[in-house]
């Protein structure tokens, strides 16, 4: 079973830039770091952004529903038989962001 590392780093819930293909997300950019989607292992729709500390910063969350991809994803440059890790995107359409909302170890 995976934990999920809340506020991994002081940087879950912040926004990062994806490119998104057909099916989801391909890559994202966290920090200086690109990282590529090998796998997308789940997607889902949630009711509204998640909550988290992020919304006091921005302001209030928007209403309305955001989609979530779950991928496993590697940085770039780094083998993805040892560096991968699973991350949670959401796509918040009222915002007009992405944001990484969850890191799994």
């Amino acid at each position: 079973m995976s934990v999920v590392l809340v506020g991994a780093g002081g940087r879950t819930g912040e926004r990062v830039q994806v490119e998104r293909g057909v099916a989801g997300p391909v890559r994202f950019w966290r920090g200086q770091g690109r990282y590529e989607v090998g796998e997308l292992i789940e997607h889902w729709t949630e009711a509204g952004p998640a909550a988290g500390p992020w919304v006091e910063q921005d302001g209030p969350a928007a209403a309305g529903p955001c989609q979530v991809w779950r991928v496993e994803a590697v940085r770039s440059g780094r083998s993805r038989s040892t560096f991968a890790g699973v991350f949670d995107l959401s796509w918040e359409p009222a915002g007009n962001c992405w944001r990484l909302v969850r890191v799994h170890d």
